[in-house]
């Protein structure tokens, strides 16, 4: 969708408030819940409470927080949060109210992890292992199963008392309430398994017992698996079964969940095309008679106008967009959808970060979760200050420096802005990197950046010009490994395949299995050089969306590509290991699938017309191939750096200038943002 249609459409379904229970939401724009780790360290409350009321301010109509514990026990964590007693509710009130400052409802999302916790108390419905965690679950009583129910309750009647307008219940994601429903969790004889009947009967006595306990104002929402995606996962009869259930129960509000954290079918990464489960919150809609929320993938607000058009859902979830851009609704409603700032679903700085146990943010918007660090405001003194280079860096210092005060001229040698976004968008699965260019190219404009294209900056150039500063984004330079014959007329760079300047053979070699690396022998190798569509997406990772068997899987479909692609690299270790940690598993899956090769432990020999020499653990091979592809890394471009410095002017270097390495978007756009607010 281009930037003006974006702009002119007024997106009327996802703007009209809808009745949830006894309640009004102001609009359909729900901020899923998602996990942070502002909860931890000093100031948490206040952290917290600044985040969501950023995005309550930007006009989202319901925020529900990352999950809460009903009990030690069901902690995520050793030092995660529970919600037992009413002395912990001062933790939570100032959260509600900030909200409520701004005209949004919050939610509190009950989470018990079960078999999922990464504690060494775990309790489960039985005592099966999850294939991503080494503990082994204590197996609950009958007893402490219906003690586990009162922790709900209580936990969702403290809730209320602090503030909260409803509940969520966690029941999706493979978490302990999804664990209970399933044969794959759940391998019970008593009344608490086996039959349908009894492996939904612990959520269902939640909810039911619940809606007594609050009355009828409060909102209770679920959050349902409606495909697992997972072996011995529910069938579509359980799904069906579980929803009315819970509705008879008094469930206000069904919010989708798509797969288990061991499920091997992407299901938010940027290779899953925008809406590809839509036929989840469907195949919902057309059982029960409450709201239902559609999630995943959904990040722009044509994708979710079109979704409530088609009746595929009530409310759009929202997480990481709205992590990306808190005035995301905002936006929407002042018909300045062609300002929002887009997740590209790359992870690296969200939940990349959560599973390393840092703090979120977002590589589009740095300042997430910060929002404390980085308020709004001028700069004491506005000053003018030349930025060489419109790559990542340099764009996100001039429009963050801009909203300072400061008079900006960026300097570009291309013909565009982009930098190295401009070679990542060409690899298909990375299409979403387009709406970043678009964001940063409107930002540029709104914030009147004098903006030279096509314009290579020499020393002399700055000086006498009455800049103040001068910042250096200029990027970085290919590295070019020391092998015999590397100039030989078959290596070409990977900025040469990328930029379509040259066109690859049939037998490929890529030196190097970094990012990079693996970008090229994605882009050479993905049928049709396109994105997916989502029909293709779901026959390729073997969805089904009738869900004909428990879990909602069948065999892939694969295409063999025409290209033989090997990737090398000289460390002894695993190719590949230094990708993105959410993502990193599916291009890897990809590439093994279309037949990519990685080679570890090479000794570079030489390149001649017989192909690339190498050899790994003394034994010498050849590889005949057509073409290689140089993907050995990249150097700092610093030359302006020592000239203007000896001419004393104020001199920064920012992102892949000041540090190359692997290229890194997160660093580049955080060193704009942290620039900008020193300088």
């Amino acid at each position: 969708m281009s930037a003006s249609s974006i702009k002119q459409n007024s997106f009327p379904r996802l703007l009209s408030p809808i009745k949830v229970g006894s309640q009004t939401l102001r609009n359909r724009i729900v901020m899923g819940s998602m996990h942070t780790r502002l909860e931890y360290g000093q100031d948490a409350v206040t952290k917290l409470a600044d985040f969501f009321a950023e995005r309550a301010r930007g006009g989202t109509a319901l925020i529900i927080t990352g999950g809460v514990a009903p009990n030690l026990e069901g902690r995520i964590e050793q030092e995660a949060l529970t919600l037992e007693r009413t002395d912990q509710l001062d933790e939570h009130r100032p959260i509600a109210d900030a909200v409520h400052a701004h005209g949004a409802k919050i939610f509190l999302q009950i989470l018990h992890t079960g078999a999922y916790g990464k504690h060494d108390d775990i309790v489960g419905i039985s005592e099966l292992r999850s294939p991503i965690n080494r503990r082994v679950p204590r197996v609950l009583t009958s007893a402490q199963v219906e003690s586990t129910i009162d922790d709900f309750v209580r936990c969702a009647e403290l809730a209320i008392s602090a503030g909260y307008d409803g509940v969520e219940f966690m029941g999706s994601e493979g978490y302990f309430l999804n664990q209970c429903v399933t044969l794959r969790m759940n391998n019970r004889g008593d009344k608490w398994g086996g039959s349908v009947e009894n492996r939904i009967r612990c959520p269902v006595e939640i909810v039911r017992r619940t809606r007594e306990r609050l009355g009828s104002g409060p909102i209770v929402s679920y959050r349902m698996s409606v495909t697992d995606l997972v072996e011995k996962g529910q069938s579509a009869d359980d799904v069906d079964t579980l929803a009315r259930a819970l509705v008879g129960a008094g469930a206000d509000l069904l919010n989708i969940g798509i797969g288990w954290h061991e499920s091997t079918v992407p299901t938010i990464g940027y290779a899953v095309p925008r809406g590809a489960f839509a036929f989840a919150s469907r195949r919902l809609k057309k059982i029960v008679g409450v709201p239902v929320i559609a999630s995943n993938r959904i990040n722009m607000p044509d994708v979710a106008e079109r979704m409530l058009d088609n009746g595929d859902a009530d409310l759009i979830s929202m997480a990481r967009p709205l992590l990306a851009d808190p005035h995301f609704a905002r936006k929407v409603i002042e018909r300045r959808s062609d300002e929002i700032n887009t997740c590209i679903a790359c992870n690296q700085a969200c939940l990349d970060n959560i599973f390393v146990d840092k703090t979120a943010s977002c590589l589009v918007n740095p300042r997430a979760c910060r929002e404390g660090d980085f308020p709004d405001g001028f700069a004491a003194v506005s000053r003018r200050i030349a930025v060489v280079g419109a790559g990542p860096a340099g764009m996100s210092f001039a429009v963050y420096a801009a909203t300072r005060g400061h008079k900006i001229v960026l300097f570009e040698s291309g013909s565009d802005i982009g930098g190295q976004i401009n070679l990542a968008r060409q690899v298909p699965a990375k299409f979403e990197f387009n709406e970043m260019l678009r964001y940063f190219r409107r930002q540029l404009e709104l914030h009147h950046i004098d903006l030279r294209l096509n314009a290579t900056v020499h020393a002399a150039d700055l000086q006498g010009q009455g800049y103040e500063s001068v910042v250096l984004a200029t990027g970085i330079k290919p590295r070019t490994p020391e092998i015999p014959g590397i100039t030989h007329r078959s290596v070409v760079s990977y900025i040469d395949i990328l930029s379509g300047k040259e066109e690859a053979g049939e037998r490929v070699a890529i030196i190097g299995t970094g990012g990079i690396g693996h970008d090229v022998a994605d882009f050479l190798t993905v049928p049709g050089r396109k994105p997916q569509n989502i029909a293709q997406f779901l026959e390729s990772w073997g969805v089904d969306p009738l869900i004909g068997a428990p879990g909602g899987l069948k065999p892939p479909l694969t295409h063999k590509p025409h290209r033989a692609v090997t990737m090398l690299q000289r460390g002894a270790g695993r190719p590949g290991t230094k990708l993105g940690l959410t993502t990193g598993w599916i291009l890897r899956t990809e590439l093994r699938r279309r037949g990519v090769q990685a080679l570890s432990g090479c000794i570079y020999r030489c390149i001649d017309d017989a192909g690339l020499h190498y050899s790994v653990d003394g034994t010498d091979h050849v590889l005949a191939v057509d073409t290689i592809v140089v993907c050995a890394g990249q150097e700092p471009n610093q030359d302006l750096a020592p000239l203007l410095k000896a001419n004393q002017c104020d001199v920064h270097l920012i992102g892949g200038a000041r540090f190359a390495g692997e290229l890194d978007a997160v660093r580049a756009i955080e060193e704009g943002l942290r620039l900008a607010y020193s300088i």
